[in-house]
């Protein structure tokens, strides 16, 4: 049975699945307790907003250092200690805010998991694009879906916990998801991990991507891919419930778990169809989708409008991500490691960016979330402008 594990790439993916299923585990779980958070340690809307901005800032940092340290230490250690950390984050996100001052226990364990996740980020990509496939750009999207599934799953299975046994007893159920990580853990010491750069490629050096003209268009598309993606789906299941007046079991079904089931299948409809569909075209496509929904959400007068609006932006959204490091792997052969830490941090950076924008301006035009979400439709316009770009760059 081991033997058979250490041999088959089939298991390093199936880990990769579950490695992204755990990045969405840590993203999307305290989100989804914002408004309860908020009553029982009585944390104003700005206190709030420091939990996804301290998550993404930390993942941001983590990418920083992971694009200098990881060929030095190795994918395999990098990958298991990311799994601890988000366990560890898990675990203490449970315990912390009920054995000290609750923010600054909130707080710790968003570093602990942000750093497990920002390493996850940057490795999980590169370890599939090195696997053996026929097909990169679909296997990328594909993979990339796992991190929908695990979003949706996340927050189908929470709300049955919630029902059955009460939101009070949130802190038992974030230890129950901290067990995927650490399951993880054990898979990955065991799976094979394949060459990340291609064999007589040489890699790039940092400063070698940062002299490139397309990097900098490639972690714009990413911070703008990041930010069109978080500035919804964080403060999905808030809107749903303090906007369109919806309990939280419907807010948080029809908010951001209507929105993942979108997204991973925007992500798997690629994954099948790749060969088929031109990549640029299709994100600039989603780009001008992104922003109809935006607009919907916040204009419509009818919730179940409105609602549509939040839900179908999961589908906008959904290629935006694994297809730009697809784009970035054929636009920079031999990146590897650096340029898959670079374009995370971006992406990162634009997660970060995304829900505070929302937040401030939020909190800044009397606490509806309606002005936040107009202003934060920027990103999914910078999206559409920067594909536009890299597709006349190819045509010449």
């Amino acid at each position: 049975m081991l033997s058979a594990i250490r041999g088959n790439y089939r298991h390093t993916v199936l880990a990769c699945y579950a490695g992204y299923i755990t990045q969405a585990i840590i993203n999307n779980f305290a989100p989804l307790l914002f408004l309860t958070f908020a009553s029982d340690f009585s944390l104003s809307l700005e206190r709030i907003t420091m939990i996804p901005t301290l998550n993404f800032a930390v993942q941001l940092l983590t990418d920083l250092l992971a694009a200098r340290l990881v060929d030095r230490i190795g994918y395999r250690p990098c990958i298991v200690a990311a799994h601890v950390f988000a366990a560890a984050g898990m675990a203490a996100l449970a315990v912390l805010p009920r054995v000290m001052e609750p923010f600054a226990g909130i707080l710790i364990a968003v570093v602990l998991y942000a750093v497990g996740g920002g390493l996850i980020e940057v490795l999980i990509s590169p370890i599939v694009e090195a696997c053996p496939s026929d097909d990169k750009e679909g296997a990328m999207s594909l993979l990339h879906s796992f991190y929908c599934w695990g979003q949706v799953g996340l927050i189908a299975l929470s709300t049955a916990f919630f029902a059955a046994f009460g939101v009070r007893m949130w802190p038992v159920l974030a230890c129950l998801w901290a067990l995927v990580p650490l399951c993880n853990t054990g898979y990955f010491m065991l799976v094979p991990i394949g060459s990340i750069v291609p064999e007589g490629q040489r890699q790039l050096s940092i400063g070698e991507l940062m002299r490139k003209k397309v990097f900098w268009l490639l972690a714009l598309m990413m911070l703008c891919a990041g930010a069109s993606e978080l500035a919804m789906s964080q403060w999905a299941s808030a809107f749903v419930e303090s906007a369109l007046g919806l309990t939280k079991a419907m807010g948080d079904l029809l908010g951001p778990c209507l929105f993942g089931v979108l997204m991973g299948t925007a992500r798997a409809i690629y994954g099948k169809n790749s060969d088929k569909l031109p990549l640029r075209r299709v994100m600039m496509g989603c780009a001008v989708l992104c922003m109809g929904c935006y607009l919907t959400a916040v204009l419509a007068e009818a919730p179940m409008l409105a609602l549509a609006g939040c839900a179908v932006c999961g589908f906008s959204v959904g290629i935006f991500w694994p297809g730009t490091f697809s784009t970035a792997v054929k636009a920079l052969p031999g990146g590897g490691t650096a340029m898959f830490a670079l374009m995370s941090l971006a992406g990162d950076m634009g997660c970060s960016a995304g829900p505070t924008v929302v937040g401030l301006v939020s909190g800044a035009t009397g606490g509806s979330l309606r002005p936040g979400l107009l202003t934060a439709m920027l990103f999914p316009l910078g999206m559409l402008l920067c594909a536009g770009i890299v597709t006349g760059k190819r045509k010449e």
